[in-house]
């Protein structure tokens, strides 16, 4: 199919309760957030998301909850993610995205029992993909999590003219040599989606349209300002804005992770909670050090607000 998607796509974080339940009343205001700050879509139930610790029904009303804010809002792109170890489940949930009113529908690779070749990936996104062949369908490739290393340009050639559905793929890699290739394979058919904040500049300068990310939750503008500068040609700017960029995303792995996202979100008004086990999160002593940590990022001058400034150079 042909979607090729631009500009900021937020991984949303699921939202939780204080008892870990969900708290799916948070995501109308996450909606509105996003869309005021110049966001193009979600990328629902993810890493960023929790998808692997959500269960199946958690993973639906979830959906709905996303469905049910940006329907009748073309300007606004909302896929899940399916899952990627119980190929039933990925159908099911497929099926239930289409019925919905989901844009498109993801798919990972399974992370237990991996595939042996490319060809058998192949063979689960045929499965996965004909259950919906009316949705755009897009792989999304994150080998640091799933162990699933194939370039995925090889990939394209096991699936090219065999999935009429297939999109495009999520990108969260550093091969930027597959990824170019991956681009301009076919002139292009493939919509690539980029899925590292930290290096989104190199990204665009092989010809990235459309990036998928977590920090875009909390730091829109940011990314925006790298854009708007990279398009003008404005090299020294946007590389400092990159800097930035990784300056907020090294605070990550000081505070322990993934989980640390959420701790930006409280600063930026828009609590979900926090993440389930088995992954870490802060103490509020922690919590308080972030702050200052971030506070001497000048993080004000960058994050998600309200209303999107704009930008002049």
């Amino acid at each position: 199919m042909n979607l090729h998607l631009e500009g900021l796509i937020a991984a949303p974080f699921t939202p939780m309760q204080a008892d870990g339940s969900l708290n799916t009343d948070l995501i109308p205001a996450y909606y509105e957030f996003l869309k005021h700050n110049g966001v193009s879509g979600a990328f629902i139930c993810g890493s960023t998301g929790e998808g692997v610790s959500l269960t199946l029904r958690e993973k639906k009303l979830v959906t709905e909850a996303w469905a049910a804010c940006a329907a009748g809002d073309p300007a606004f792109t909302v896929m899940p993610l399916l899952g990627g170890t119980c190929i039933a489940d990925c159908i099911d949930l497929a099926q239930h995205a289409a019925g919905v009113g989901m844009d498109a529908v993801s798919f990972t690779s399974p992370s237990y029992f991996k595939p042996a070749n490319v060809e058998m990936l192949a063979e689960c996104i045929i499965a996965i993909a004909a259950s919906v062949p009316e949705m755009p369908f897009y792989y999304y490739h994150i080998p640091v999590l799933t162990g699933v290393g194939f370039a995925m340009y090889d990939l394209l050639q096991a699936i090219d003219g065999r999935v009429p559905n297939f999109a495009g793929i999520k990108y969260t890699h550093e091969d930027f040599m597959d990824f170019q290739s991956c681009l301009n394979f076919r002139n292009g058919r493939y919509d690539m989606l980029w899925g590292r904040d930290e290096n989104m500049l190199s990204a665009l300068a092989v010809g990235a349209k459309g990036a998928v990310g977590s920090t875009f939750n909390y730091a829109a503008p940011l990314y925006h300002r790298l854009m708007e500068a990279f398009e003008k040609g404005r090299m020294d700017t946007a590389a400092t804005l990159q800097q930035q960029s990784i300056d907020m995303i090294r605070l990550l792995g000081k505070y322990g992770g993934i989980s640390v996202g959420k701790s930006y979100m409280r600063l930026v008004g828009l609590d979900c909670g926090q993440f389930r086990l088995p992954v870490r999160n802060m103490t509020d002593g922690q919590f308080e050090a972030f702050r200052a940590d971030v506070a001497a990022l000048d993080f004000d001058s960058f994050k998600s607000g309200r209303i999107l400034a704009k930008n002049t150079f």
